[in-house]
């Protein structure tokens, strides 16, 4: 549980730093450099995040279930996942609607996918996991919203509903694979069984 809960708050609190300590970025990358800060954020990102893998791995041994949700919330959660997948989708193309909606759509993304999780997962180390991912997305996207206040953030601006199809036609073929393959793959745990 020590190395989840290690890797957790090191990988959480490296993509939180922006949010509550404004203008850090800004001196790293005036301290090292845009390419170096880029290269060292990248490794950290990666081996923190291994290190939460890593850890929430054997924490699911040492960890019982803190409540059984309902069959009946899955398919809820199957639902909200196809949304979380277009709207990561929306994410990585030019603003179409939903992402000049969403104003930051990977952060909705994460929130989707962390409150569906919640919804599904009663194991404690899970329910750990997402509720820090759901509360670190709340935190960063009200910190966008005072950054967007302050004239320090930009919205996104719409350019085409084409690129809406677009994150839809990925988002769909993301979730296919994921239902499909991917998520047993991955984590170990058949999509459909949760059904």
């Amino acid at each position: 549980m020590v190395l989840f809960l290690l890797g957790l708050v090191l990988f959480v609190g490296l993509h939180l730093a922006q949010a509550v300590a404004p203008g850090a970025r800004e001196a790293a990358v005036a301290a090292l450099g845009r390419p170096v800060y880029r290269i060292l954020h990248s490794v950290l990102s990666v081996a923190t995040l291994c290190l939460l893998i890593y850890g929430f791995g054997q924490a699911r041994l040492e960890t019982g279930i803190l409540y059984t949700p309902p069959a009946f919330l899955s398919h809820i959660t199957l639902t909200l996942m196809l949304i979380a997948m277009i709207v990561l989708a929306s994410s990585f193309l030019p603003a179409g609607y939903i992402a000049a909606k969403t104003k930051h759509p990977m952060v909705t993304s994460v929130k989707i996918w962390a409150f569906a999780h919640l919804l599904a997962n009663g194991e404690t180390v899970q329910v750990i996991l997402f509720a820090v991912f759901l509360a670190w997305a709340v935190v960063v996207r009200i910190s966008y919203k005072k950054r967007m206040a302050r004239g320090e953030a930009l919205p996104r601006p719409y350019k085409s509903w084409t690129y809406d199809v677009g994150a839809v036609v990925i988002g769909l073929a993301v979730y296919g694979a994921i239902v499909m393959k991917l998520h047993m793959l991955l984590i170990g745990v058949p999509v459909m069984a949760m059904g």
